[in-house]
């Protein structure tokens, strides 16, 4: 088959490089933009693994300064442990351990004192979003941030049922939304609907089969 062939699948290929050309020119005017100053220290990293909670407060304390620099749009930050016992005071055991928790209390107990930690650090960054001013308002209500866990149950490795919390991003907060545990709701309808919020129009993403409607689920 010819390469001229409009019916082959090359067919509107040369399209393709006018569109790169557009995106190329729109990263360079990007590029060209003066940033904003940032009167910060460098960071010091924390090279004991065992300041599990330290590390993550570092990793969350550089969010604001990369938005603030608007070196990206989009930030992803994985929260693991190491494999040794976090410095948590009233923890003997590591993380990942303590997350097969079974029924065991004392797992349980040593495994809320490192959550809690972790949601406190989230927490801090949040104050650190709210604290600072965009234009009429604050960077946390210009950011969508997402929080939660790929397993709703560790200690079975079941991935349904998941924890998540949305902050930000001019949703209606304040509401805790409970969807069918029967249908499974993906949680990529979700990310539909964070894309849609930020004019990024979509129908889909990834194994989505609808926008959550979070208006019309049920609340409790």
């Amino acid at each position: 088959m010819s390469l001229c062939d409009g019916n082959n699948e090359y067919a509107g290929y040369e399209s393709r490089p006018g569109s790169r050309e557009r995106e190329l020119s729109e990263a360079q005017v990007w590029l060209d933009t003066p940033k904003p100053n940032v009167v910060e220290n460098s960071p010091t990293d924390l090279l004991d693994k065992r300041e599990f909670i330290g590390r993550t407060r570092l990793l969350f304390n550089l969010i604001p300064l990369i938005l603030q620099t608007d070196s990206t749009r989009v930030i992803s930050v994985i929260i693991q442990d190491h494999q040794v016992v976090p410095n948590v005071d009233g923890v003997e055991l590591e993380h990942h351990n303590l997350s097969r928790r079974g029924r065991d209390e004392t797992k349980i107990t040593q495994l809320k004192k490192i959550e809690k930690q972790i949601l406190s650090s989230f927490n801090d960054l949040l104050t650190s979003l709210k604290s600072c001013n965009e234009g009429p308002a604050t960077r946390l209500n210009n950011t969508a941030d997402l929080f939660g866990s790929n397993q709703g149950n560790a200690n079975a490795h079941d991935p349904r049922n998941l924890p998540i919390c949305l902050v930000g991003g001019n949703y209606q907060h304040g509401r805790y939304i409970t969807h069918s545990k029967a249908q499974n709701t993906p949680l990529s309808n979700l990310f539909v609907s964070m894309l849609n919020n930020i004019s990024v129009e979509t129908d889909a993403f990834v194994t989505s089969n609808v926008q959550l409607n979070l208006s019309d689920a049920d609340r409790i």
